[in-house]
């Protein structure tokens, strides 16, 4: 996420939600609601998670291991061992998978929550409809990355990046900001990945360079 997209007050008053949650919640311990929980998430990720960009992603449909896995990374920064024992304390979240992230703000965020209110937010954004984000796109680009992405990413990132299938996080539609964001942080080590989307990734670099990672972009950006 990138701060210089957000206006101020409503970064403000994200940051500060989550830990107004802990001390609104009931004497009984009760856990507050999930709109409550997601309040911090939507004042940034737009209703229900469907962004408004263009740096900012769309959580709406993400699986919600995924969105946990992110979550945790935050939470704990650079101590990824840390991250990875909170979920091994969870028998239910054995798929969970840790990796490097470089946060602005969201690892300010996720300090402010729970593993049970992690796991109740995941849930909602899991239940949501993928946003498919409507943006100009370089028709030639999304031609080429059409190619690109039957090649080196359809085996998991199916449906032309559009399904959810075995936990893979959906590309299409997602915002070309944020993509040409996180794409530079994978490349440049900021983000960490899976070994085979490494591999693909690095493939792509070594064949086509920027030009191949603007088309991916684009065709992600062109579907509908």
């Amino acid at each position: 996420m990138h701060s210089q997209f957000i206006p101020r007050a409503i970064l403000a008053s994200a940051l500060m939600l989550p830990f107004a949650l802990h001390a609104d919640q009931h004497g009984d311990g009760a856990m507050a609601s999930v709109e409550m929980l997601t309040g911090a998430c939507v004042a940034c990720h737009g209703p229900a998670g469907a962004s408004v960009g263009p740096a900012t992603p769309s959580l709406a449909g993400l699986p919600a291991v995924y969105f946990i896995g992110a979550m945790l990374s935050y939470k704990h920064g650079q101590d990824l061992d840390a991250a990875e024992a909170e979920a091994a304390s969870d028998p239910e979240l054995e798929d969970v998978e840790v990796f490097a992230r470089h946060g602005t703000i969201m690892d300010r965020l996720a300090a402010g929550y729970t593993l049970a209110e992690i796991k109740t937010m995941a849930q909602y954004f899991a239940s949501k409809s993928v946003a498919l984000a409507t943006q100009e796109f370089d028709a030639e680009l999304a031609s080429k990355g059409e190619a690109l992405h039957s090649d080196n990413c359809e085996k998991c990132h199916e449906e032309g990046g559009r399904s959810t299938v075995d936990d893979m996080v959906p590309l299409a539609g997602q915002w070309k900001h944020y993509l040409q964001y996180s794409l530079a942080d994978f490349h440049g080590g900021a983000r960490g990945m899976p070994k085979k989307m490494k591999s693909r990734l690095e493939e792509v670099m070594e064949t086509e360079g920027e030009d191949g990672l603007a088309a991916l972009i684009n065709y992600y950006a062109s579907q509908r």
